[in-house]
């Protein structure tokens, strides 16, 4: 599905790079999700797996082909769904027509599964709280039929009960529909529910043991 080849990044201006030697190969049928510091290019990384920047060295193969030489809007267009930080969705609309404009075909099943009550599928979006904005943006994703969805922090404006639900969601997804599921978290409780968690330091992406991973949880609670 995904391959990352010796990627580098550099801001303009700057010498530092944010991101340096970073390889990986992703998989369909897979939910990943990807941990790291707030300076690690989490954001970044997934910036380029879409095609939204271009890296200073290296390659983003898709399906074995690079997406510069394939072309960054038509990979955005057949190959990913992207949820943002903050939703992307149209404001006059409603939250079943942000839905709609992805998949006409699509009902409201799937929003009142990611825990949205029935009144709220005809407020105006500005209506919803963050939490909810990002609900409808999880569901656009889902309905968009692209073989990637790449998420970035989807679940920071969720209480943990939701966020584990829609974690989990994602993940029965990515198994049923066999797509690659890839999402950016801070929370380790939530990385522990992937098929494989992934830490990002700058220079480093590397697979996480569960029982790593469940051994810093506890840390984390007994501090």
């Amino acid at each position: 599905m995904f391959e990352l080849k010796n990627i580098a990044y550099r801001y303009k201006g700057n010498d530092n790079k944010t991101l340096e030697n970073i390889n990986y190969s992703f998989q369909s049928g897979v939910f990943y999700t990807i941990l790291g510091n707030s300076d690690s290019g989490k954001t970044t990384l997934l910036s380029l797996m879409a095609g939204l920047d271009s890296p200073t060295e290296g390659q983003v193969l898709f399906n074995k082909k690079d997406i510069k030489e394939a072309g960054y809007a038509q990979h955005r267009k057949k190959n990913i769904a992207l949820v943002f930080q903050n939703y992307n969705l149209l404001d006059y609309l409603t939250p079943l027509e942000n839905v709609q404009l992805v998949k006409p075909t699509a009902d409201k099943q799937l929003l009142l599964d990611l825990g949205l009550k029935e009144d709220m599928l005809t407020r105006n979006i500005l209506r919803l709280s963050g939490g909810q904005q990002q609900r409808v943006a999880i569901a656009r994703a889902l309905v968009a039929g692209t073989p990637a969805i790449l998420l970035d922090e989807p679940t920071g404006n969720l209480d943990f009960d939701i966020a584990r639900d829609i974690t989990m969601r994602l993940k029965d997804f990515a198994h049923k529909e066999k797509r690659c599921v890839i999402m950016v978290t801070h929370s380790r409780e939530i990385a522990h529910m992937a098929d494989t968690a992934l830490q990002l330091t700058g220079d480093n992406l590397k697979e996480l043991s569960k029982e790593s991973i469940a051994q810093s949880i506890l840390q984390q609670r007994n501090l």
